[in-house]
């Protein structure tokens, strides 16, 4: 489904991504493991194109056509969808009309559909504003239920446990879960393994490159041997 071929990319002379390899099958969920500052959350804007980022050198393919220098309106068309690591806030827009925002013609039903996968009551929360008086968690949770709405048939989700309770995590995994059955691939950035272990696979990325690929059980017992301490301070 999507192929990373030797990606390189620099920032002010630091380079970030430096020739990483990667492939994501079709509905699979797939999570990139690394501790903070390996490259995982610029890996997903590159992928979305976000902030004009593409690389120096190397190729981005989606069924087998390259997007490297597509827009993020282009590749959203062609299926790809991004979860942000920090929800987007947006004062003034209650819970309904953002749900709605891709989709004008949802009906009610859907929307009190998606906010009960997410674990949020629709009758509590669609007249609610998305601002700041939301949880982390809830604002996570939300977006999430708006990416459910989505036909995509790719969705990144970029450190969805971050700065979130253990409840919230629970009903991220379930939603993860669900992204499957409803035959969409999932790319799962994290750097925790406990998160990763949902996942059919696992890539380890390490100073901009993928060092390895394979089962949870195995990339975590490596993950835990070479970079828990590393991961912890």
């Amino acid at each position: 489904m999507l192929k990373l071929n030797n990606v390189y990319f620099k920032i002010n002379n630091k380079i970030i991504l430096d020739g990483l390899n990667l492939h994501i099958k079709s509905n699979e969920i797939h999570s990139l493991l690394g501790v903070n500052g390996t490259g995982k959350s610029t890996l997903a804007y590159l992928l979305m194109g976000a902030n004009g980022y593409k690389p120096q050198s190397g190729d981005i393919i989606l069924y087998g056509k390259k997007i490297n220098t597509l827009s993020i309106t282009k590749r959203a068309n062609l299926g790809i969808t991004l979860q942000w690591q920090h929800p987007a806030s947006f004062e003034g827009i209650t819970v309904r009309d953002y749900l709605k925002l891709k989709n004008k013609s949802l009906k009610i039903t859907d929307l009190k559909q998606s906010l009960n996968c997410v674990g949020l009551k629709p009758e509590i929360y669609l007249n609610r504003f998305v601002d700041s008086t939301l949880s982390g968690g809830e604002r996570k949770r939300i977006e999430l239920a708006s990416l459910i709405l989505l036909p995509q048939k790719l969705v990144i989700l970029d450190e969805p446990d971050s700065g979130i309770d253990a409840i919230s995590i629970n009903i991220i995994i379930k939603v993860i879960q669900k992204f499957k059955e409803n035959g969409k691939s999932v790319l799962l950035i994290t750097h925790r393994k406990e998160i990763a272990e949902i996942s059919d696979r696992i890539s380890l990325v390490n100073k901009g490159k993928v060092i390895m690929t394979d089962i949870p059980s195995k990339v975590n017992t490596y993950f835990e041997k070479n970079f828990a301490q590393e991961n912890n301070s």
